[in-house]
């Protein structure tokens, strides 16, 4: 699996949305499932589907989809 697919993976999981859902639009808030328990759980998901640990000052940064792409690449994880 490609890793923009475990990406959008991990938030449609963590959103609980649909899995044709539009994802790559999404800012944190921007939709009454991205709150902050569910910030929390997509946390979770990323850090297992990339097999990283993200630091505090990333959790809080991380506030869109294209904002995880890019705390994520700090992380070494290289979108196509």
């Amino acid at each position: 699996m490609k890793n923009i697919d475990k990406l959008k993976k991990a938030f449609t999981e963590a959103l609980n949305l649909p899995a044709d859902s539009e994802i790559e639009g999404l800012t944190y808030n921007s939709i009454p499932e991205w709150d902050s328990l569910a910030h929390m759980a997509l946390i979770s998901h990323l850090d297992e589907a990339f097999d990283i640990m993200i630091d505090t000052e990333d959790i809080i940064e991380l506030s869109s989809f294209e904002k995880a792409k890019q705390i994520l690449a700090k992380y070494g994880v290289e979108f196509e």
